[in-house]
């Protein structure tokens, strides 16, 4: 492992798994309130804001940025 991936939180974690961290930690509408895109308030799914993420890199950069906010939090707790 590279020295700029070893403190890289987002090393190793896929999309798909940032996404579903992020909605059994806060749901859809909470969701939808943190990061305000309609594929997390309209008619929300896995595969749909997965398609709309992966073409939206303004949106992944907001879903990646709190999911790394979240478990840099949970850490802090843990200590």
């Amino acid at each position: 492992m590279t020295e700029e991936q070893k403190n890289n939180p987002l090393h190793g974690v896929t999309l798909e798994t940032i996404l579903i961290y992020l909605y059994e930690y806060y749901g859809w509408e909470k969701l939808g309130e943190k990061i305000k895109i309609n594929c997390f308030t309209q008619n929300p799914s896995i595969q749909s804001s997965l398609k709309f993420l992966r073409k939206t890199p303004w949106a992944r950069t907001k879903v990646e940025e709190l999911y790394v906010w979240l478990i840099e939090k949970d850490k802090s707790w843990t200590k």
